[in-house]
């Protein structure tokens, strides 16, 4: 876990090992879910800095056949704001490999969505970078996860959407220690569909693979380090920042402040989105994004920190929730 104020890293601690043997370091990468959607958003409001795209421009506009089932009035601003409608893929995605780009996105072109576009809030739990990054590469010729390594190598940030091979020695391996973790999600009627369309993204040894590492699923593949996030998220919440700098001031706000704020269908709570962030307000203004299997990173623009919690074994937000009380409690005045 790392906290960062002000530019300045003020507590790191790295502890345990990255498979059992070999010890967890400040350097050390591992997989975070969907930690990795506001990276995914961060990318596509980069390329509406450039003037590639608009916010209110319909996804159709540059991505025809996204206009099937209803879909014709679905705008840019819905996709990064988890208001498309389409929270899952559709069920025949279980008969297509997750690397088959190609093949999920057209389900999401053919696909109805559960509610009409802007009409409700559903978490687009695996489905929210495929529909990113099809838009940026139909407008940029570029595919989302490039792009982000740009920004990211420009930032400083050891953050990866895929992981190159010289870095995979550096990936710690998730592990599900008691074996209920990937069947508690399965056998949920909400997270089910959500998380387990295309397989294997519930299954570590999918996970630690190889192949999976470097293979861009924008909306979960965030490999990273927790001194990375905190770094980030101490910049993001800054008015003058490396984030705000890149996109200027009005897309900037953009993506920290709220765009939209209701009941989600998915995560079957009260929630308010940025375009591409989520915004707590329990015990104080958090805005951050957790991963289904416990990693954590936030920024509270009062106390005026970005912090982050990572770990392999994979389970619920209990102990990124502790590291979260701990700091609040000794974070004092600003």
């Amino acid at each position: 876990m790392a906290v960062v104020r002000g530019g300045v890293l003020e507590v790191e601690h790295a502890v345990g090992t990255t498979d059992g043997a070999a010890p967890w370091t400040s350097d050390t990468l591992v997989m975070t879910f969907s930690v990795a959607k506001p990276f995914a958003a961060l990318a596509f409001l980069d390329a509406v800095a450039e003037g590639h795209l608009q916010l209110d421009q319909t996804v159709a506009s540059v991505w025809p056949a996204f206009a099937r089932a209803g879909k014709q009035h679905t705008t840019m601003r819905h996709l990064l704001s988890h208001q498309a409608g389409l929270p899952v893929f559709p069920e025949a995605a279980l008969e297509i490999e997750y690397g088959d780009r190609e093949a999920l996105v057209e389900l999401l072109a053919r696909a109805t969505p559960v509610h009409p576009p802007g009409a409700g809030v559903a978490e687009h739990a695996l489905t929210y970078g495929h529909l990113l990054d099809e838009v940026v590469r139909r407008t940029t010729g570029e595919p989302l996860s490039d792009r982000f390594a740009r920004i990211a190598r420009a930032g400083g940030w050891d953050l990866h959407l895929a992981v190159g091979e010289h870095d995979l020695s550096r990936v710690a391996t998730v592990v599900d220690l008691d074996g209920t973790w990937a069947s508690g999600y399965l056998g949920d009627a909400r997270w089910g569909p959500a998380l387990g369309r295309p397989r294997g993204m519930l299954e570590p040894e999918v996970l630690n693979s190889d192949r999976f590492r470097g293979t861009p699923f924008p909306a979960v593949s965030l490999h990273a380090t927790a001194r990375s996030l905190a770094f980030f998220y101490d910049d993001m919440i800054r008015d003058g920042g490396r984030v705000a700098d890149r996109l200027g001031h009005d897309l900037w706000r953009a993506y920290v402040e709220p765009a939209v704020t209701g009941h989600d269908l998915v995560l079957n709570r009260h929630v308010t989105w940025t375009l591409g962030l989520q915004i707590s307000d329990e015990g104080g203004l958090e805005l951050g994004m957790g991963g289904a299997g416990g990693c954590s990173a936030w920024a509270d623009p009062t106390a005026g920190y970005g912090a982050a919690y990572l770990t392999r074994q994979l389970g619920g937000h209990d102990r990124a929730e502790l590291v979260w009380d701990a700091i609040t409690s000794l974070r004092g005045p600003t």
